[in-house]
């Protein structure tokens, strides 16, 4: 299953791998502008810091913070894979939300669970071309899981 690794989500067509820093300085110019869907990673292996404040952007006067107690519930132990998105244009949709997580005031609240982690910064963004996102983010978050029994941990439904 390609939930596991890097290397695996590579063997299931998966393409960029940059981290969120670098995406964000660069304004998300190697993503592309197609229809797909998208994955955020955390190769990191040890347990997830996470912070007591979200530093991702409110909305109309919405706190973006999630309770502490519901991200250790929902961390997933050994999948790399936090989050998959789907988007008509990835990197107008990928841009949209690295800068909500970076602090603008976005009404995309989708995985906003990322920005709590403290190595948000450091997590990589990877993306597959698509031309039925809706159909393949939807088969990717079934068979996610399939694997681990629950969905993935930016997920927060089907």
């Amino acid at each position: 299953m390609p939930f596991s690794s890097k290397e695996s989500l590579r063997r299931y067509v998966f393409r960029g791998f940059f981290k969120v820093s670098d995406l964000y300085k660069s304004n998300c110019t190697d993503v592309p502008q197609r229809q797909g869907v998208y994955a955020v990673l955390r190769e990191n292996p040890t347990e997830p810091e996470f912070l007591p404040v979200s530093p991702a952007g409110w909305f109309k006067g919405q706190d973006p913070t999630v309770p502490m107690d519901i991200l250790h519930e929902k961390w997933v132990p050994d999948a790399k894979v936090l989050y998959i998105g789907k988007s008509v244009d990835l990197r107008k949709r990928v841009r949209m939300y690295i800068r909500f997580g970076y602090g603008a005031p976005i009404a995309k609240w989708g995985g906003r669970y990322i920005w709590q982690l403290a190595d948000s910064r450091d997590l990589l963004i990877c993306w597959k071309e698509d031309s039925d996102s809706a159909a393949e983010e939807t088969r990717l978050i079934r068979r996610f899981e399939q694997q681990y029994r629950k969905l993935p941990f930016a997920n927060l439904r089907r």
